[in-house]
């Protein structure tokens, strides 16, 4: 069945997780005023964007509900987290950009992959951007699209300071072999002093692909 949720005027984020308690045919309706409560009570690991990883991290900050990260200040956040501490003081509060839509055709089709122990080492870091390329395709094929035209790279460091770079081809992609050039120059930077000044370490890469074009016919 289709799931309908319904957020906080253009508001996405509490809409995803209001969609989440519901699954598969049920409908939330999170009123303006009522946001912080909805979430206050949930674990950090339902809000969108917090993976096993960051969830370790913030609990041994002592945060572990959405009630625990609003109680922490923007500045703290941003001081421990860098630009990912400015997203979590804005998730907390059920803020974001997006618009809410109650379609369930795929706007992106993404992998991502925290890393046992932050490195630098080029050859595995590629190793593994070439895996999540290679799943983002198989899905992206599964899912019966014909072509993607963006491709976007993700990357957080060792202190959880993240970066997303994007680029879009003026005619659409159709190959993993164009995928993978893609992604593989976005991500070359960061290996270097071009985008990686002080040489940190890297903690998570992630591969997505949008404006996705499906094969006709297809549903």
């Amino acid at each position: 069945g289709l799931t309908c949720s319904v957020g906080i005027g253009p508001n996405k984020l509490v809409a995803k997780i209001a969609s989440d308690f519901q699954k598969p045919d049920g409908l939330t309706v999170v009123r303006p005023e009522l946001v912080e409560g909805f979430l206050d009570p949930l674990p950090i690991r339902r809000i969108p964007g917090i993976g096993p990883k960051s969830e370790q991290v913030l609990h041994e900050r002592g945060i572990r509900t959405g009630r625990d990260l609003r109680g922490v200040a923007r500045v703290e956040l941003v001081a421990a987290f860098g630009k990912w501490g400015e997203d979590l003081y804005r998730k907390a509060r059920g803020i974001s950009e997006s618009p809410v839509s109650n379609e369930w055709e795929p706007k992106s089709i993404g992998e991502q992959e925290t890393f046992e122990t932050d490195t630098l080492q080029a050859a595995f870091i590629l190793e593994r951007l070439r895996e999540l390329a290679d799943a983002v395709f198989r899905r992206f094929r599964a899912e019966r699209f014909r072509s993607f035209r963006t491709v976007v790279i993700t990357v957080r460091f060792a202190d959880f300071t993240t970066f997303t770079r994007s680029h879009t081809a003026s005619k659409p992609l159709t190959t993993l072999e164009a995928l993978n050039g893609e992604a593989l120059r976005l991500l070359l930077p960061f290996l270097d002093r071009r985008g990686n000044p002080r040489r940190k370490k890297i903690r998570l890469i992630g591969v997505r692909v949008e404006k996705l074009n499906r094969i006709a016919g297809m549903a």
